[in-house]
């Protein structure tokens, strides 16, 4: 019998009654073998529980009964630039507490190796000797042993291994980031496809399952990614799994005589529209609480998180959603506007300011004044989170307030808002006078 469970709730209620029973007839001396009774009763119902309970099962460790490789090999990981990489470290030994993570450009490199910190400040390493880069430490950080990797850009591609201070390696991984052109619409279902064909290999695109609408309730959109992959027998053996004859375009595992194989991944859209489904109903105390004060469960509000984020103009500004991974979908709204991939592809707007890249980020480049306000970010189709962005202006040696591009909007308010007030203060002012002038001649005609 766990401790929560309704056995174990109905022996404490009854537990309780008998107590406020006690102390009732300890008042009374005729009861008083009654209590006696009473007390055995509570012992044997408090001497079940005790000898009836069970500790919860531990957890077992998943590091004790993983084995890591004697040979290490490599994981190849294949992902669209723009998204959040999360590269779990599956084996270590049990001895060990902490990880640390290694990146390497290219096996054959040993002299590029770099030991990466987490972005708290905690050196989980002593680096002095190797050199490790700053624009890796700003976008990664390490959880449970795993390594997160935030935006992830073709430059990040390369080997990552999980080893220990004293530079043992337990696994690794060989990630390949690709970065799609544009976007496009989909001409045809298909979900591979031939790019190039030779005796000794193939590239070609295979594409994910479409995802589900962005958002509901309105028109949306639906992605798919098509990442590229060679096939051949030929691949490295350090970089594959057994009878494994597929691989990434630009994983280590392919042989640098292959040609033609720096063929981008694709990203298709296309629109949709679904109704929302019905939301949970709100817990049973909300519930009842809503229902005392006459309203129905329809009206309690959904808490949708609320975030504040504030940044200069002129720069780029990335709104990212929270919660969002890779296999996820995510839509923007601009307050009650929505805002869409394909307007990215229209004709004569090849390089918009504001867009929503490959990893579903709203990208401002560059962000302007004009851009503060309400935004909402929809993920696997429901609303995920309320953004309130603050994009404020810098004055400078070579910016004064008059050349703000709300100034002369600001100054317009503001001179009407003074012209209304004098105007009321002048009518207000006059009422005043009249009033007592009507006051004393009335005065005057009575005496």
């Amino acid at each position: 019998m766990f401790v929560g469970s309704p056995k174990f709730e109905l022996v404490i209620h009854s537990v309780t009654q008998l107590e406020s029973l006690l102390s009732y007839f300890q008042k009374n001396k005729v009861l008083m073998l009654f209590s006696m009774i009473l007390r055995c009763l509570v012992v044997v119902l408090m001497y079940s529980v005790v000898w009836s309970f069970e500790a919860p099962e531990e957890k077992k460790d998943v590091f004790s009964s993983t084995a890591c490789p004697a040979f290490l090999t490599f994981t190849n990981a294949a992902y669209i630039a723009g998204v959040t990489v999360e590269l779990p470290c599956h084996c270590k030994p049990e001895e060990v507490q902490s990880v640390v993570w290694f990146f390497r450009k290219h096996w054959s490199s040993f002299d590029e190796t770099r030991a990466l910190t987490d972005n708290h400040g905690n050196k989980l390493l002593d680096t002095s000797q190797v050199p490790h880069s700053s624009d890796l430490r700003s976008r990664f950080s390490i959880r449970m042993f795993s390594l997160l990797i935030f935006k992830a850009g073709p430059e990040d591609s390369g080997l990552y291994i999980c080893g220990s201070a004293h530079k043992d390696f337990f696994y690794g991984y060989d990630l390949d980031i690709q970065e799609a052109p544009m976007l496009s619409f989909p001409p045809r279902h298909r979900s591979s496809f031939v790019v190039y064909s030779h005796p000794m290999y193939k590239v070609f695109i295979s594409f994910r399952s479409w995802s589900v609408c962005d958002r509901c309730g309105a028109p949306g959109e639906q992605v798919r990614i098509g990442l590229c992959y060679v096939h051949s027998r030929f691949l490295h053996v350090r970089y594959r799994l057994a009878n494994q004859t597929v691989a990434s375009c630009g994983s280590e595992g392919v042989p640098m005589s292959f040609s033609r194989i720096n063929q981008g991944p694709k990203v298709e859209i296309r629109s949709c529209q679904v109704t929302c489904p019905p939301e949970p109903p709100p817990p049973s105390k909300v519930t009842a609480l809503m229902a005392f004060l006459g309203y129905s469960s329809a009206s309690v509000p959904v808490p949708v998180p609320l975030f504040y984020l504030s940044h200069p103009a002129d720069g780029v500004v990335t709104l990212r959603c929270p919660g969002a991974r890779p296999n996820m979908v995510v839509g923007w709204d601009q307050g009650s506007t929505p805002i869409y991939r394909s307007e990215n592809t229209s004709s004569g707007n090849f390089y918009p300011r504001i867009t929503i890249d490959t990893g579903h980020h709203l990208v401002f480049n560059p962000a302007k004044s004009k851009d503060s306000g309400v935004y909402y970010c929809w993920l696997q189709g429901r609303r995920a989170a309320h953004i309130r962005l603050l994009v404020y202006v810098h004055l400078g040696k070579d910016l004064t307030v008059w050349a703000d591009p709300n100034f002369s909007a600001s100054m317009k308010t503001l001179f009407t808002y003074y012209a209304v007030m004098t105007a009321v203060f002048c009518l207000m002012l006059i009422g005043r006078i009249g009033y007592e002038l009507i006051r004393d001649r009335f005065e005057t005609h009575n005496d």
